[in-house]
């Protein structure tokens, strides 16, 4: 696919910022364009080589854009879709990057169509971090990112959305929306709510064991710094499939603490092996 016209990024932050970056190193859009919120932050940004322009509302930023990508946090993507609506030039296609798809999906498709058209997609990278000045343009190197379209959305719109994740050096999956939000569930708000929780309870014991912490704590929990209102809006979208899966979860841990309790130490040894088999057979980090 030819090079974006021009590729608008609202509300960037860490993956905003990396969008960019990765789009401007890899030639993905002739013209880059940011909207944020904070004035403050717009200065900033107007200082950076890989944008071309920061708009100061996001209609502003949509007007002439061919791809818009919204950043933001998952409660505000939908009203950003509905608030450019009206700026979009006809044919314009909006995408996201949260980390919950189906009412997202479903929402923003009844926005922008016809007229324009919106497909969801969620980039499997990250971390703990947040904001633009922790991006970078490879971020998206060897990571999944899925493309989650509807049934009835644009052929041609849905291919404009693959080929970007693609360009960006990321691996697609296209799914259902509903499908990707039972897969992360599992794969990814399982694991912030249990390291989350877990330091939780650890805060309620003697302040001072964290002192005494290795590696195997910190590796456990590292995601349970991320941003706590970030995860809330997250954790509120996607409820029943967590929900879901902490049920799931809650049956193999108690099985575990039953077996412990009844001192079945090959049945322990067996949950033991079937965990470390599992991890040893994930992908090596790109």
């Amino acid at each position: 696919m030819a090079a974006l016209t021009q590729l608008t990024i609202l509300a960037p932050g860490l993956l905003g910022g990396s969008i960019a970056r990765a789009a401007r190193a890899r030639g993905v859009a002739q013209r880059i364009v940011l909207w944020t919120r904070r004035p403050e932050a717009r200065l900033k940004l107007r200082e950076q080589p890989w944008c071309d322009a920061v708009a100061d509302t996001p209609e502003e930023a949509a007007r002439l854009a061919s791809l818009v990508v919204i950043a933001s946090p998952v409660d505000r993507i939908v009203p950003l879709a509905q608030q450019i609506a009206g700026a979009l030039a006809p044919g314009a296609v909006v995408t996201d990057v949260g980390s919950v798809k189906g009412e997202i999906s479903r929402l923003g498709h009844a926005t922008l169509s016809p007229r324009t058209h919106f497909i969801g997609a969620h980039p499997m990278a990250g971390s703990e971090k947040t904001g633009w000045e922790h991006s970078t343009a490879n971020l998206f190197e060897h990571r999944t990112c899925f493309v989650t379209p509807l049934a009835d959305s644009d052929a041609r719109a849905v291919e404009t959305v693959v080929t970007f994740w693609h360009d960006l050096g990321a691996e697609v999956v296209t799914l259902a929306p509903d499908q990707h939000d039972e897969i992360v569930a599992h794969i990814s708000h399982l694991p912030q709510v249990l390291a989350s929780t877990l330091c939780s309870f650890l805060a309620k014991k003697d302040p001072a064991w964290r002192n005494h912490a290795g590696g195997g704590l910190r590796d456990t929990t590292r995601i349970a710094a991320s941003d706590p209102q970030l995860w809330r809006a997250i954790l509120e979208q996607n409820r029943d499939e967590l929900l879901r899966a902490l049920s799931q979860f809650e049956d193999e841990l108690h099985a575990f603490r039953t077996a412990l309790s009844n001192r079945d130490f090959v049945e322990i040894a067996a949950r033991l092996e079937r965990g470390k088999a599992y991890r040893d057979q994930f992908r090596p980090r790109p």
